[in-house]
């Protein structure tokens, strides 16, 4: 295979599956930026550092706080300070409610879809994930660094 043709195929499937997790979001009756935080915080454990929240959903700060003041107004979640100025976003009872109905539910399918992949596939596609991640990121930052040079 083509390595352009590879790339095309990698950014269908990403395309595709991000289309599939918005489809899910919207049968839950949730945009996609609360259906990917509630995800993070649920990840987390029913808390979850703010800076945590920004990295893991990969929204802007302003996207990631305009959901967070819907969701605190709604009263599914409440922001706690820790260390000084860093904040910690909490599911409140109705947040643990709402995320059951929708994040623990993405969550289910996604483990039941990696447990019906043979032994060792899941292993080899975080592998591989990992990998194409680590050479992003290094590439990432010789991107930057190129451009402080001009």
């Amino acid at each position: 295979m083509k390595q352009e043709t590879g790339l095309k195929r990698y950014n269908y499937l990403f395309g595709e599956i991000e289309a599939a997790y918005h489809e899910i979001s919207l049968q839950m009756g949730l945009s996609d930026s609360v259906s990917r935080i509630l995800y993070a915080i649920c990840d987390e454990g029913d808390r979850c550092p703010l800076s945590l929240i920004c990295r893991r959903t990969g929204l802007s700060k302003q996207t990631v706080n305009s959901a967070l003041r819907r969701l605190e107004e709604e009263g599914n979640i409440r922001l706690e300070a820790v260390n000084g100025r860093a904040k910690e976003v909490c599911l409140t009872g109705a947040g643990r409610a709402l995320a059951d109905r929708t994040a623990r539910r993405i969550m289910e399918m996604e483990n039941q879809i990696l447990a019906g992949w043979a032994p060792g596939e899941m292993e080899q596609y975080l592998e591989l994930t990992e990998r194409f991640l680590c050479s992003l990121q290094s590439r990432a930052a010789a991107f930057q660094e190129e451009g402080k040079g001009e």
